[in-house]
Parts: structure tokens; sequence; C-alpha cells
């Protein structure tokens, strides 16, 4: 039971990961808005692949809460009916979450790929608290987390929902990139609690626990930060358009430069890390991936700002930053095991 219930464990961390790449995705290409309802998509299951489908027409069945567009508004079905030739509000209400009433499809269709993935890690998240509950007289800490996730991936749906409804709000973005690495760091958690094998845990005489958490911490505010100079990149590309990828650095404040000041200081602590657990030959391997994914995290922000964005570096960036956090959150979880086992001999 133990090791199907770490395969969906992995399986579910996997997925989330894969939402997070959905939602970078989401931001490059401009489509948080392709849907503008939540948990439908103009009303329907499977979105509309054609402008028409959103268009009023006569002789067309409708069902209770259908979207269309009319005079570049959005209108909801009250109720289930098939039109006649000329068009009746009585029908119809306008769509009160917000006042966004355009389509493109390929937005969205990348949105709807995003939610379908959200919904797959729901899936998973549940299977895997379900599978907990076999584990809960061994360890009780394991099924509450299991669950604890469940209702966690629960929460990042209704924010994805806001976020929707306040026609993305960078706040609420950045509360649910958060929200996230959050639903992450309780999947690595599991993962780690649920090991069979304790003896495979790094043992060390050096307590780098101080240190490791700094470095994961710095990371999580670097992401913040990062958030927050996205979202002034877009509103660069609201002004300057998409075509002119020399212009949105232009103008910078003082978050963009904050965010490139402590991208040093989060090199500096992973290599003084780095160098630390080499020197005193501390079976720490993780840090491995922490240093490449930080390089390749470094030159695509240097790709970014000397190469004008070049394709898919965006989204690239952010899936490497939440990869780093994952990385250093399971290595601080081996430093504090470490220090336990190293106490109990």
């Amino acid at each position: 039971m133990q090791k199907h219930f770490r395969k969906v464990a992995k399986i579910s961390l996997v997925l989330v990961y894969l939402v997070i790449i959905a939602g970078a995705v989401v931001r490059m290409t401009g489509s948080g808005m392709g849907c503008p309802d939540w948990p439908k998509c103009f009303g329907h299951y499977i979105p509309p692949t054609d402008v028409s489908e959103l268009q009023w027409a006569p002789d067309t069945e409708i069902e209770k809460g259908q979207i269309i567009i009319v005079d570049e508004k959005l209108l909801v079905a009250t109720k289930d009916f098939n039109t006649v030739k000329t068009f009746n509000h009585r029908n119809w209400e306008a769509y009160t979450k917000h006042d966004y009433a355009k389509f493109n499809v390929a937005h969205t269709w990348i949105e709807y790929i995003n939610r379908l993935f959200g919904a797959l890690a729901g899936l998973a998240t549940l299977a895997l608290a379900l599978l907990s509950i076999p584990l809960y007289k061994k360890n009780k800490k394991v099924t509450f987390l299991s669950w604890l996730v469940v209702f966690a991936m629960g929460f990042q749906a209704w924010l994805g929902a806001t976020v929707v409804y306040s026609v993305l709000e960078p706040v609420k973005i950045t509360v649910h990139m958060v929200m996230a690495l959050v639903i992450v760091a309780m999947l690595l958690y599991i993962l780690h609690a649920a090991k069979n094998d304790s003896n495979s845990y790094p043992k060390s005489h050096i307590n780098i626990l101080p240190l490791v958490t700094i470095t994961l911490f710095v990371t999580l505010v670097q992401i913040v930060l990062g958030t927050q100079v996205r979202q002034f990149v877009d509103d660069r590309i609201d002004i300057v358009g998409e075509a002119a990828k020399n212009l949105w650095l232009t103008g910078v404040d003082w978050e963009f430069y904050l965010h490139r000041t402590f991208s040093i200081i989060v090199v500096l602590l992973n290599v003084f890390l780095a160098q630390r657990i080499y020197r005193h030959q501390l079976n720490f391997k993780k840090i491995n991936w922490v240093l490449l994914l930080l390089t390749l995290e470094v030159f695509t922000g240097i790709a970014m700002y000397y190469l004008d964005f070049p394709f898919a570096s965006q989204p690239l960036h952010l899936v490497l930053a939440s990869l780093l956090f994952g990385v250093q959150f399971y290595l601080v979880l081996e430093a504090i095991s470490s220090r336990k086992r190293f106490k109990s001999l």
C-alpha cells in the first residue's frame, strides 16, 4: 500500500508542476481571460472553437448558463430554451462578474487546457488522500497532510476563479502562484514522510539547516518579486505592443532593480551552501540539482534582459524558479532528518 501511495504522490506532484507550467504558458500568451467564467468556459464544459458559437442565431438550442457576446457584452441564458426568429431579452441577463467580452480561440483553449491539468491534479490528490486512510495508524501526519492537500487544491481552484473574476488582478495572481508552491511543499513533505528507508537520509555532523532554510526563504521572496516584475512587463506590453520587445523593460521601477539585485543574493547564498556541503563531504546530492536549476534560471533572466525576451524564456524562467523552490524545500527536509539521525546515534 505504501509503495502505491508514494507512486500516486509522485504523480500528483508532477501534475501540480504541469499546472504551474500551463499557468506560465497562459501568462506568456496573455490567455488568462480566455474563459471569462469559471469553472465552465463561456458556459460550456467544452469551450467554443469559433466566434459564431458565441453569437445569437435563430432556431438554436440554448442551455441555462450559456454565454453569448452581444454588442461587446456578455449575456447569460437564464433558462433552457430554443431561440426563435427574433432576439428575446427576457431570456438573457448581463454577466456581472466583469465586463471583459472578447473571444480568441487560441487564448480560450490554452486557458481551458490549464484548467484540465488543474482538474487532473485535483483528482490525483483526491486519490492520494483516499490511499492515505489505511496509513492513518502508522503515520497520522501523512494522512492529515494528504487530506489537507485536497482542501488546498480546492482553495487553489477558488483562487483561480477570483483571478478570472478580477480580470487578472496582480495581487491575486501572486497569491495564486504562492499557493501552488505551498501545495508543492506539502506533497514533497508527504513523499519524504512516507519514505520507507530512513537510513537513506544523509548523515551530517554539520548543521546546515539554518542556511538551507534561509536560501529557501530568499528564493520564495525572489519568486514573489518576480511576479511583480512580470506584471510590470504585462502592463508595458499593453502600452507598446507584443512586437516591441525591446521596449518592454523601458522605464522600469524599483521592483525590477530589487529583483535583479536579490538574484545576486540568491546565487551567493546557494554557492556558499554548496561549498559548505562539498567541503565537509556531506551527502546532500540535491545541491547539484539546486546549482543546475539556479544556473539555468540566471541564464534565462539574462536572456530576457539582454536578448529582448526570446521565445518561451518567460514561462521557462518561472518554471525553473518553482522547480528550484521544490528541490530546496526537499533539501530542508533532508537537513532536518539528518540532524535527527545524527543526534540519535
